[in-house]
């Protein structure tokens, strides 16, 4: 028997500031309660009303977002986000971070966080088709930073590939800001038919609570506590809070799952996420409008001894928590146990509205629902406005006596280097179903809508370096390229999640660049008609009181509704003409050429480039006009590094070396690199009547378009340096650009 007197022992303000509730918060929390809580119940309040799990601080700001739309059938608020992509089917898909038990334990860390992704997607009735991940590590010189890589890596890799979900897209930067809290989101995308969609409200009183999955252990407890708050030197010591995942398991549980709704059977669903039983069962009661009352004995545990307290604030991975309709207990545990999973009643819905739980026949928890959701805090926190980054002065540096050194310089940068290395551990084809993967060949990837000639469009995307400039050109910003690389592929750009990642918010310089950033993206997503349908708010990203640079990642869907009428960067062919569409300023500052040439970093390498969400909604809407009107070759955004990178990446995807014809006798960096928002370049057949057409609609549009080049033999060539034309071997790129990272991971870099 298990001695439950310290369990129901009174708790202080001390035992409630070594949960993380701050003497104010406990206030309230006696409030709310009417008495002191004893340990279970301020295990729930400290789990429920952490940053994870409650969005405190960002709560008032997140409803400036958009999020309805003409195919948006469910938006914030469930498990994820779901849009109608016709045909009676609609996508799901969310992002969520994963940072804190990363650094701890990469490769756990990484793993758990695909797994609970995809339990977020395969919750609500999809099956998941397409993983993506952002990863963010610190300087390459750092000496955590190569085994950090391998953790993350591995971890993902493991994960996804084991369960059978190919990994299509995803990002990789490196920054010293990083060093001491890397980011690790990962986003997962699933189809389900529209008439078979499952939410975690809907859950009536009298019903039994049904919980499926792996058995419950020690492993996670408090990890959204932990995700919480600020790292300090020698937190690795937190190990015990990482959550430990099985992939094995998580396949049996979505095909368990999956055919249980089949079914009629289930009322409401929740996965256990962060604060695993606790969260999962309060957001069923609170969007129920229910009470919860549950029995600790039943649940399925593989640890002896297990209190309550450990029971509820477990975060043990692979386990799901459902309300059946009535008399279906029996039927649908004989389909969890035909896939060899624990499924057992630990409970029944109530009409008291409150979370009562038992332990050896003792009230162990009796608590209203409400305080711990939508009466939970919700912070007005003071926040000061940011002050851009001045305009980089680009006269007070000369100009490269050799661009060849410069493109190598570039092409071979921690940021910019081809990340194959990464992405050729990550199965891409699982299932069948991939054209394309946005690591190896189209700035989106592209997966078929199974059994029709339809796809999905999938990119992730975020610049800190312009966030952290101007965070709310840098929000726009982040929303924009999304939008840029769905419709570089031929897609209509849908709707978004978002994983906005920064420092601790109770600082209000810190406060100030969220709330900026929010309304820059808001107000980017208004503009594009591009609204946002699910995401994730990771705060506290700290160490020693030094935060990360700020991270809203954008995850962006796009639908294509004929897979013929695609573009990627691969289908530049011989003697095709480079055209430049969008205007060109030459905005080098927040540029990767201010940082790996210039060699300035933070506020002295400049002002974000400003953008023009008009110009971006016009811009974009041509060439999606033009990839389906079959104009074009191969399209690329111009983003960092860029035209001149941009064309050197299309160059190397197709094969084709490229001659610059464009900039006269002198080559100038604003032209060559600057980061000039809304462009993109297109490959186009000359010798056809294509390039008329082409002209003509962008002409009509109102959209500045010059050719800058042709395609053709085995080297860069055309660029004008010291006087000198540079003819840079497309081999001799190629081999600094795929070489930087295996060099690094082996420890020759």
């Amino acid at each position: 028997m298990i001695d439950l007197s310290p369990l129901l022992k009174e708790q202080t303000a001390a035992d409630a500031a070594a949960q993380g509730i701050k003497a104010d918060e406990y206030a309230i929390l006696l409030d709310r309660l009417g008495r002191a809580p004893n340990k279970v119940e301020l295990g729930i309040f400290s789990v429920m009303w952490s940053e994870h799990c409650s969005y405190k601080s960002t709560r008032r700001h997140l409803g400036k977002f958009p999020t309805k739309g003409p195919r948006v059938i469910q938006g914030p608020g469930e498990n994820a986000g779901v849009v109608d992509i016709g045909d009676g089917q609609a996508c799901i898909f969310k992002m969520e971070s994963h940072n804190h038990p990363s650094y701890i334990e990469p490769y756990q860390g990484a793993a758990t966080g695909v797994g609970g992704i995809l339990r977020d997607v395969f919750t609500m009735g999809a099956r998941p088709i397409a993983l993506v991940n952002a990863l963010r590590f610190g300087d390459p010189s750092h000496p955590k930073t190569r085994s950090l890589v391998a953790g993350v890596v591995g971890g993902i890799g493991g994960y996804g590939n084991c369960v059978g979900v190919p990994t299509v897209a995803g990002e990789t930067q490196f920054h010293k800001g990083y060093n001491g809290n890397i980011l690790v989101n990962a986003m997962a995308v699933g189809l389900a038919d529209q008439d078979k969609i499952f939410y975690s409200r809907g859950a009536e009183p009298g019903n039994a609570i049904f919980y499926v999955g792996s058995k419950t252990g020690r492993d996670g407890i408090h990890g959204a506590t932990m995700a919480s708050a600020e790292f300090s030197e020698g937190d690795e010591e937190k190990r015990p809070t990482v959550q430990v995942g099985d992939p094995f398991t998580e396949k049996l549980l979505i095909e368990a799952c999956l055919e249980l709704m089949a079914t009629d059977w289930i009322q409401s669903i929740q996965d256990m996420g962060a604060a695993g039983l606790t969260s999962s069962s309060v957001e069923i009661a609170d969007k129920g409008g229910v009470g919860v009352e549950m029995d600790m004995d039943k649940v399925p545990q593989r640890e002896t001894g297990m209190t309550a307290y450990e029971i509820m604030l477990s975060e043990s991975q692979e386990r799901m928590l459902m309300v059946l309709k009535p008399g279906k207990e029996a039927d649908a545990k004989k389909i969890f146990d035909k896939w060899d999973l624990d499924a057992e009643v630990i409970g029944y819905t109530t009409n008291t509205g409150r979370l009562v739980l038992k332990q050896q026949g003792n009230v162990v928890c009796d608590i209203p629902v409400p305080p711990l959701s939508q009466d939970a805090p919700n912070y007005d926190r003071p926040w000061n406005e940011p002050k851009p980054a001045p305009a980089l002065d680009i006269s007070k540096y000369p100009e490269p006596a050799d661009y060849g050194e410069v493109l190598l310089k570039l092409m071979s940068s921690p940021d910019m280097a081809s990340k194959r290395w990464i992405w050729e551990q990550y199965d891409r084809h699982v299932m069948g179903d991939t054209i394309d993967s946005s690591q190896s060949g189209g700035d989106a990837a592209i997966v078929r809508i199974h059994g029709t000639n339809k796809g999905l469009a999938i990119c992730s995307d975020c610049n800190p370096h312009y966030v952290a400039a101007d965070p709310y050109e840098g929000g726009k910003q982040a929303v924009a390229e999304a939008y840029r690389n769905l419709s570089a592929v031929g897609a209509t750009p849908i709707a978004i999640t978002d994983n906005l990642n920064f420092g601790n918010p109770e600082k209000p310089d810190t406060m100030g660049v969220i709330v900026k950033a929010i309304e820059g993206m808001a107000e980017a997503c208004r503009v594009l008609e591009f609204p946002v349908v699910s995401g994730n708010v990771s705060l506290y990203n700290e160490t020693d009181g030094v935060g990360i640079p700020p991270t809203p990642v954008v995850g962006g869907i796009g639908l294509i509704e004929d897979l013929d009428k695609v573009a990627t960067l691969k289908g530049a062919q011989k003697q095709d003409m480079l055209l430049l569409l969008g205007e060109t300023r030459g905005h080098l500052g927040a540029s990767i050429y201010a940082r790996a040439i210039l060699g300035l970093d933070g506020p002295a390498a400049g002002s974000a480039p400003p953008v023009d969400l008009r110009v971006e909604a016009r811009n974009a809407a041509v060439v999606r006009e033009l990839i389906t009107g079959g104009l074009v070759h191969a399209v690329h955004d111009v983003s960092d590094g860029g035209v001149l990178c941009a064309a050197i990446e299309m160059a190397m995807a197709s094969g084709l070396g490229f001659d610059f014809g464009h900039q006269g006798e002198k080559a100038t960096p604003e032209f060559l690199f600057g980061e000039d928002q809304g462009r993109y370049l297109l490959a186009i057949d000359p010798a056809s009547e294509h390039v008329n057409r082409v002209l003509d609609i962008t002409g009509a549009a109102g959209i500045p378009t010059i050719a800058i080049g042709n395609f053709g033999g085995d080297s860069i060539s055309g660029i004008f340096s010291s006087g000198e034309i540079v003819e840079l071997p497309l081999s001799t790129l190629r081999a600094a650009h795929e070489g930087w990272l295996p060099k690094y991971m082996s420890g020759q870099g």
